[in-house]
C-alpha cells in the first residue's frame, strides 16, 4: 500500500508541469474582429464583420501544433454599414439567420508555416454546412501583461472560401459580363485573446 501511494504522488508530482504548460485563452470581443470581404460588380471589395462572436484558444506552451481553436458566430449581427444589404444578407437568399443563427469553426489540426506563422484546418459550418477550411495565422505573438493585470495574446487569421461550397448561391448576372456578387470571400480575423 505504501508503494502504491508513493507512486501516485510521483504520478501527480510529474503530471502538474505538463499540465501547466497548457493554457486556455478567449477571444476579446471588444479588441477583435471577425471581417470579410468579396467582389462587387467585378469592380471592387466590399467589407463588412460580424459583431458579436467569442472563442476559446487552448496553447500548448511546448508544443503549438497541439493547440486548438473554437469559434462561434452570430451570423444576424453582420454588418456592412448598409442596413438595405445587411437586411439582403441575413435573408434566406444568403445566410438565412432565422434559420441558421450562428457559423462556427472547430479546428482538427495546427501545423507550422515558417516563424511566427501557422496553418490551422478546421471545420467550418455555414448556412447547415460543415466544411474543411484553412486559416494562414501569423502569431500568437508573445504574451503582455495590460494595465489591469491581464494576460495578452495577438494573432491574426486568413482564409479564402467559396461562397456556393456553403450553399449561398444568390446571384445576378450583368449586361456587361460577369455577375454582381464574387463566389471568393476572404476571411480576416484580428484576435486579441485573454489568458483565463
Amino acid at each position: 500500500m505504501k508503494r502504491f501511494v508513493t507512486l501516485l504522488a510521483t504520478l501527480t508530482a510529474l503530471s502538474v508541469p505538463a499540465m501547466a504548460l497548457a493554457s486556455t485563452w478567449n477571444l476579446d470581443p471588444d479588441h477583435s474582429n471577425v471581417g470579410f470581404k468579396v467582389r462587387h460588380l467585378m469592380v471592387s471589395n466590399v467589407k463588412g464583420n460580424f459583431d458579436k462572436f467569442s472563442g476559446t484558444i487552448n496553447i500548448d506552451d511546448k508544443d503549438i501544433t497541439k493547440s486548438s481553436v473554437q469559434v462561434s458566430i452570430d451570423t444576424n449581427s453582420i454588418n456592412t454599414n448598409v442596413q438595405k444589404r445587411d437586411d439582403h444578407l441575413r435573408s434566406p437568399d444568403f445566410f438565412d439567420v432565422a434559420k441558421y443563427p450562428t457559423m462556427t469553426f472547430v479546428s482538427k489540426k495546427v501545423v507550422k508555416a515558417g516563424k511566427d506563422k501557422l496553418k490551422v484546418t478546421g471545420n467550418l459550418t455555414l448556412h447547415g454546412v460543415t466544411k474543411e477550411v484553412v486559416l494562414e495565422v501569423e502569431g500568437p505573438s508573445a504574451d503582455t501583461k495590460d494595465p489591469w493585470g491581464n494576460i495578452r495574446k495577438g494573432a491574426t487569421a486568413t482564409a479564402k472560401i467559396n461562397r456556393k461550397d456553403f450553399g449561398l448561391v444568390w446571384n445576378k448576372a450583368l449586361e456587361t459580363g460577369g455577375v454582381a456578387v464574387g463566389e471568393e470571400v476572404t476571411i480576416i480575423l484580428e484576435a486579441e485573446m485573454v489568458r483565463k
